[in-house]
């Protein structure tokens, strides 16, 4: 199989698909890698590692697509990229469908095989999600400690205080991979941190492993409530795989929230699970809603490219390099895990939540559309 790996196009996205090592995999087991000129750059990857790594240096992205039998990316294709879609072409990356009606169409019209990383599910897990969710959650710990500050708009508080100052109160919503990653930078930070959700379990094993460090509280609108009008510091990390977002905190909420406090939502790309969320980028993060600063970059990992790629590479190329030797119908039959992944497929959706958030008709036959 012939395998893309384009540049990214998104603001401010440095990150790509594919490490060096992971192109000589591919290589080493039959297959031939197309890497668009400079696609590395930004994560530290040379032309010249690739090349070494067996890869095919192609300078135009349209040759790149046109060529690829599968194009494996990292964020969701911009609307600039459509016109490269085809019917018969794979494409592998995150895609947060439920939030993004333009791509939808246009994945559905152009006959593309579309899998997502987001719902590639073993068990409750989401394991192509779960390192770019850990380097999200304690990526928000990191910037709104620095929105925090006076210069960035900031009520001028230090996340963990001094001797005889009270530390930043830091709220997580969302007890997953995102909001325990947060947590922990939190109260390595030396923040006064609560964390809720609705899973006691999941509660009950954090607060084990932090031994009262942790304060856990059973999410619900109240809760809620109490905890963020008292919050310096809000962190969103709420999913529901291939859904929508709900929207936990209204305008009128943030609205008696202490003056200067910071929201980082991790969930925008899902829709953000706060009422004012839109997605920003890395050159323009924040804005203002009442008195408080929201963040809602909507490829934070994009700013930590060297570390992000890497760990994504490490968890996609066994999937990656089903998708090529077993060819999409062999690998999507044979494990149920990646075929959790697939969105759309031939014209139609074939992931329920896709179809729900967008009222579409959910085809259960994949095999048929491939």
């Amino acid at each position: 199989m012939i395998i893309g790996v384009p540049e990214e196009v998104k603001n401010n996205e440095f990150r790509v698909s594919m490490t060096a090592p992971g192109v000589h995999e591919l290589v080493r087991n039959g297959h031939t890698v197309l890497v668009q000129n400079g696609a590395g750059v930004g994560s530290g990857i040379t032309d010249v590692e690739y090349v070494a790594a067996g890869a095919e240096i192609v300078v135009d992205a349209a040759e790149l697509w046109a060529r690829s039998d599968m194009v494996v990316k990292v964020k969701e294709p911009v609307s600039s990229e459509y016109v490269h879609f085809r019917k018969g072409l794979v494409l592998f990356t995150y895609l947060h469908l439920a939030a993004e009606p333009e791509l939808t169409h246009a994945l559905l019209t152009s006959g593309v095989t579309a899998i997502a990383y987001e719902t590639v599910q073993l068990g409750n897990t989401l394991p192509l999600l779960a390192p770019m969710s850990a380097v999200a959650g304690r990526l928000s710990v990191q910037v709104g400690a620095q929105y925090l500050t006076a210069p960035f708009g900031g009520k001028g508080m230090l996340l963990g205080g001094v001797p005889g100052v009270r530390p930043a109160n830091v709220a997580i919503l969302g007890a997953g991979v995102s909001g325990t990653h947060a947590a922990a930078m939190a109260i390595g930070a030396g923040a006064d941190v609560t964390i809720m959700d609705i899973n006691i379990a999941r509660l009950q094993e954090l607060d084990d492993h932090y031994q009262g460090r942790l304060k856990t509280v059973a999410s619900n609108a109240f809760e809620i409530e109490r905890s963020l009008v008292q919050a310096d510091l809000v962190i969103g990390s709420v999913l529901i795989p291939g859904a929508k977002t709900p929207k936990l905190v209204s305008n009128e909420l943030v609205s008696r929230m202490l003056p200067g406090s910071v929201l980082v939502d991790i969930a925008v790309d899902q829709g953000g699970c706060f009422a004012d969320t839109h997605p920003t980028t890395h050159a323009d993060p924040t804005f203002k809603v009442h008195n408080s600063l929201f963040y809602c970059v909507a490829n934070m990992p994009g700013a930590v490219p060297n570390t992000s790629t890497y760990a994504l590479t490490n968890v996609t190329l066994r999937y990656t390099l089903a998708l090529a030797s077993l060819g999409v119908r062999g690998a999507l039959g044979s494990d149920p895990v990646l075929l959790a992944g697939l969105n759309v497929a031939g014209g139609s959706v074939t992931h329920h939540s896709v179809a729900t958030a967008h009222g579409l008709v959910l085809s259960h036959d994949w095999k048929s559309l491939i």
